[in-house]
């Protein structure tokens, strides 16, 4: 079967190449990948920023967010064939430590997790994977266009669900709502601020193409002016875009007893000047709450599947703006202005 792949930690070139069915030992049902999508996680491992094969192989299958149907299941798995499916990425480590004992293999602590096209499993840009049942979660046929964006939705149902715990630390009426970056992750944040009654706002650079339509017909608002000059204090902050610049921003301007999460992954090697005694000082202060959050486990795909179900489709469609077959993952690659979601297309749905 043909299989996307990369040698982690060098600038080798993409190769779709030949590769063995999935083993039996990789689990007890069989998938048919239908889509997977695009990230920055993918470009940053092939360009050899990131990434490890599994033990023993030479080369590491790429994509992590997926799509496919059950093509064999064993009795009793809760799963039939045709059963619209994503994979959990990230699986617990070995050990296991406390949290992925608990199902809670986001917060690992000893850090030997294993991710799907990431670290240590093979992905999903290949034509067929097995998987445990524990590992799948259903998704209804409705979804069966959108479903590849269920992965990226987990991170920010993620993000939501830890705003609600600490907001319930003590009285918390929350109004205002921002998110900085207009990417898939932002645009999906938005949607579950949205949903959740808030008056969002979400801020990012461009001026044109499909992003500031998609914000405004979800019911939100676009500013392309940074989120200082916008004088907006927001009771909660999702900063999805890892600029360093831009997390200052989300630290300083923000509303008494906000709460903050960061999901966007910063480069190293970048500095911006701050008074931290001028930052500690509000921060203590105004009973602020900052925290990261990153990956999910099998509440957080649960609750992605809700948000989906819940959400426009035809809005949901518009964040794929490019579907591209398996064999033109080159073309894939090659980022244009209009891009939001770019997919891999494996086998028709």
């Amino acid at each position: 079967m043909k299989a996307l792949t990369v040698v982690p930690g060098t600038n080798d070139p993409l190769v779709l190449r030949d590769v063995a069915e999935p083993d039996e030992a990789e689990g007890q049902v069989m998938v048919q990948t239908l889509a997977v999508g695009l990230c920055g996680t993918d470009t940053e491992i092939t360009s050899g920023g990131y990434g490890q094969a599994p033990a023993g192989s030479p080369c590491l299958i790429l994509g992590h967010e997926n799509l496919g149907r059950v093509l064999t299941a064993p009795a009793g798995s809760g799963l039939s064939p045709g059963d619209l499916v994503v994979c959990i990425v990230r699986r617990p480590d070995p050990v296991p430590c406390a949290a992925c004992a608990a199902g809670q293999w986001d917060m690992c602590r000893n850090g030997r997790y294993t991710e799907h096209g990431i670290k240590g499993l093979q992905g999903f840009a290949r034509e067929r994977y097995r998987a445990d049942p524990d590992a799948l979660v259903r998704l209804p046929n409705t979804l069966a266009d959108v479903g590849v964006l269920l992965e990226p939705t987990t991170i920010v149902a993620k993000a939501w669900q830890h705003i609600d715990a600490i907001g319930s630390r003590a009285f918390f009426a929350p109004k205002t709502a921002v998110v900085t970056g207009a990417g898939p992750v932002g645009l999906l944040a938005a949607l579950l601020g949205v949903q959740r009654g808030l008056d969002v706002h979400v801020f990012d650079q461009v001026r044109a193409g499909p992003i500031p339509g998609l914000v405004r017909d979800l019911g939100a608002t676009y500013h392309p002016e940074s989120l200082t000059e916008s004088g907006i204090q927001a009771d909660i902050l999702v900063e999805c875009t890892g600029v360093a610049s831009v997390v200052l921003e989300t630290l300083t301007c923000r509303a008494p007893d906000s709460v903050t999460c960061l999901t966007g992954v910063s480069s190293s090697g970048r500095t911006e000047p701050v008074d931290l005694g001028a930052l500690n000082r509000a921060l203590v202060l105004g009973n602020e709450s900052v925290f990261g959050s990153v990956n999910a486990n099998r509440s957080h795909y649960e609750a992605a599947v809700q948000a989906l179900e819940q959400a426009d489709s035809a809005w949901l469609q518009r964040l794929i703006t490019r579907r591209v077959p398996l064999a033109d993952f080159q073309d894939a690659s090659r980022r244009q202005e209009t891009d939001v979601k770019v997919v891999l297309e494996v086998k028709a749905g």
